[in-house]
């Protein structure tokens, strides 16, 4: 793991093995380390931006969600959506980590939900 840079919001996850990714296939990356993370913040693992835009390297469970309570090692699970295999070497920076604090929120069960303008609409229904 490298230490943040001035202003980053997440800092680097690198892997510790040599592993290559085939085209189109995904894997499971350790980082050899774990974590206490506080009660009430949760880890999310995401993409590194130049990985996804240079190799079409990304994170088959974007965000991955570390919570608070896990002690195991962090893995990341990569998925190569580009044509070629993928090198990772020991030591590459694969993915960004970013602890953000987390609501639990309290949930009630009812019959009817309260009215709103997009009602039902689902998927490009908001006209974006």
């Amino acid at each position: 793991m490298h230490a943040y840079g001035d202003g980053d919001a997440g800092v680097d996850l690198t892997s510790v093995d040599a592993i290559t990714i085939k085209a189109g296939a995904r894997a499971m990356v350790p980082t050899g380390i774990a974590m206490a993370i506080p009660h009430g913040y949760g880890g999310f693992v995401q993409p590194r931006s130049g990985l996804a835009a240079n190799y079409g390297i990304t994170l088959t469970n974007s965000p991955g969600l570390i919570d608070s309570n896990y002690r195991g090692e962090i893995k990341v699970i990569i998925q190569n959506t580009g044509s070629e295999d993928f090198e990772i070497k020991a030591g590459d920076r694969i993915a960004q980590l970013v602890i953000m604090p987390v609501e639990r929120a309290d949930f009630d069960a009812v019959e009817e939900l309260p009215v709103s303008n997009r009602g039902q609409g689902g998927f490009g229904s908001s006209g974006h």
